[in-house]
């Protein structure tokens, strides 16, 4: 087997991340195989020589797995240290992961996430431990840096470290080619992009402390990679690897709104006719104590997003037993106070009356514009901490239903069992206490989707709420299910099987817990389906019939008001071809 850098194959194989800071799981492609295919190209293999394939794909095809067998060296990247469930991709288990080392003839690595541990199956409530999952190397530092030097060392070894930012503003660069590698690319793939890693913080179940202090990159570098992600034919992105935004280009807690000005200005600069431009962490201890710094931080993210955008809270608790045992930064009514703050001053909707009088925000209801919200916090709940106790319910409970009282939006809520990691606090305690009140967990969980989540769905998102490209993945019921590309997007119900892949504009009718109904937009009074009219608020199946057999229609206004509704927010009415 060769080992000069320029005559090597090497093959990728992603499984998949999902991180506190870090979705790698499609319709996401994570910063790990891009940087690390960045860093074998700045160790010397060839560009063409670097071939990626996610464990879906493998999945999918096994003739593929001749790639995985042939590479001089096979590269698996992975791990999940946050539960979820998934729609766009399944991350792949660990069997799956040990079946991939015992195919490959070549030399292997095992990286990312997954060297913090694995557990018996990506779920919450798990105690994991650390295994190599018998590849030849486990890079316990980056995985880019082990692939970098391990190709530099002629694949005899490498010294476990953590690669820095200046490697990074290279194989950022460096590895963008090989989004065009993935089976979502190019219209249904957003790209992860990492501000820092790290936490100044040390909440006790948390892996991100695990990177130490954070690491800012500079803004030019960020820009430099959507740069590149754009060249390549990426139009979505997320800003997603950081603990806290707010915190960009600072010392780890204080905002520093030039920074971000410079970071959302140079990106809409490179990448003008992007689609999607989201982010994710931003954490409430910093605007409770920088509310004046913060609220301009957020002005300027909210002014360069695009609609839909949510900044995730770790709450983790409302309970303060659980707060004092788990070093969590916020009190329930901190929290509050946050969310209040960025509901002001990014609460606003495109298109609308609070677009020129944005102290409107928040905004709802029949007389709010038809366009999600800018940017609104999303709350998340760990259960199974330190000092859980029948009352952390109840405090959790209120904390949601003072949320809904006061007229405040959070764009979703996150009810998650907690996962224990060596390395971190919580491993002394494992998930005993999430076992233990497991039952519990599952009603409380129900109550809040039941009495929380679907009164602010509504709230959030009304009738006749447009969403914009939503992407059509599967069917089911009679219905055909997409979701828009961005953070913690929407899943939307449209009536009737449509052809998937196919991307579609979809105004919302109805609301489940978690998901809508909706119908295509406009929609068509003339083409029409009876399903499809039924969905609209207000139109009945009576009503539907009487509008399909008066057709066709030269106008809205035309289709007699038999219904309390108004159709403009829904529909058109096209003259069919031919028609008189």
């Amino acid at each position: 087997m060769t080992a000069d850098p320029a005559t090597l194959d090497v093959t990728i194989v992603d499984g998949y991340v999902d991180e506190p800071a870090h979705f790698g799981v499609p319709p996401y492609i994570s910063t790990y195989p891009r940087y690390t295919a960045g860093a074998l190209v700045d160790a010397g293999v060839p560009e063409d020589r670097i071939t990626y394939h996610t464990i879906d794909a493998l999945r999918d095809d096994r003739s593929l797995w001749a790639d995985v067998a042939d590479a001089d060296l096979m590269i698996y990247v992975g791990g999940m240290t946050v539960p979820g469930k998934y729609v766009g991709g399944t991350p792949a288990e660990p069997d799956e992961v040990r079946e991939l080392t015992w195919t490959a003839d070549g030399t292997t690595l095992l990286g990312g996430p997954v060297r913090f541990g694995v557990g018996d199956e990506n779920k919450g409530a798990e105690e994991t431990e650390r295994d190599d999952l018998d590849y030849d190397f486990v890079a316990k530092g980056d995985v880019e840096a082990a692939a970098h030097d391990l190709v530099r060392e002629g694949l005899e070894g490498f010294g476990d470290r953590m690669r820095d930012n200046e490697e990074i503003a290279r194989w950022a660069r460096a590895g963008a080619f090989v989004v065009e590698q993935h089976p979502n690319h190019p219209d249904y793939l957003i790209a992860e992009l990492e501000t820092s890693r790290g936490c100044a913080y040390r909440c006790s179940f948390c892996t991100e402390p695990l990177y130490g202090d954070p690491a800012f990159r500079t803004a030019d570098s960020v820009v430099d990679e959507v740069d590149a992600l754009s060249d390549h034919g990426v139009r979505d992105f997320r800003l997603g690897r950081q603990a806290d935004i707010l915190a960009f280009g600072g010392d780890g807690e204080a905002p520093n709104p030039d920074a971000l000005r410079a970071l959302y200005s140079g990106i809409r600069e490179v990448a003008p006719d992007l689609r999607t431009l989201h982010l994710d962490n931003m954490n409430p201890v910093t605007i409770t104590d920088y509310p004046e710094k913060s609220r301009e931080g957020i002005r300027i993210i909210a002014e360069h997003n695009t609609p839909g955008d949510t900044a995730a809270f770790g709450l983790e608790s409302a309970d303060p037993v659980v707060r004092e045992e788990n070093n969590l930064l916020v009190s329930a009514e901190e929290c509050l106070e946050a969310v209040r703050i960025v509901n002001e001053e990014a609460g606003w909707r495109p298109g609308g009356p609070s677009d020129e009088n944005r102290e409107a925000a928040p905004n709802f209801g029949s007389d709010a514009a038809p366009r999600l919200p800018k940017l609104l916090p999303g709350i998340n709940l760990v259960h199974g901490l330190k000092g859980e106790r029948t009352e952390t319910f109840e405090h959790n409970r209120q904390f949601l239903q003072d949320l809904l009282d006061e007229g405040l939006m959070v764009r979703r809520i996150n009810i998650r069992q907690v996962m224990a990691f060596e390395g971190t606090e919580m491993a002394e305690t494992g998930a005993e206490i999430a076992h233990d009140h497991k039952q519990q967990f599952k009603q409380y969980k129900r109550e809040v989707r039941e009495t929380i989540d679907n009164p602010m769905l509504q709230r959030v998102a009304p009738p006749g709420t447009v969403l914009p490209d939503v992407h059509l993945e599967y069917h089911q019921d009679g219905k055909t299910f997409g979701r828009q590309l961005g953070t913690y997007p929407l899943l939307v119900a449209i009536p009737g099987e449509r052809e998937l892949g196919a991307t579609i504009d979809v105004a919302i009718t109805d609301h489940g817990y978690r998901s809508v109904t909706g119908v295509p937009h406009p929609l068509d009074l003339n083409a029409a389906s009876l399903n499809e009219l039924t969905a609209i608020p207000g139109i009945g199946r009576s009503t539907a019939g009487d509008i399909v057999v008066d057709r066709p229609y030269d106008s809205v206004e035309d289709v007699r008001p038999t219904a309390e509704v108004d159709l403009r927010r829904f529909a058109t009415a096209r003259s069919p071809e031919g028609a008189d």
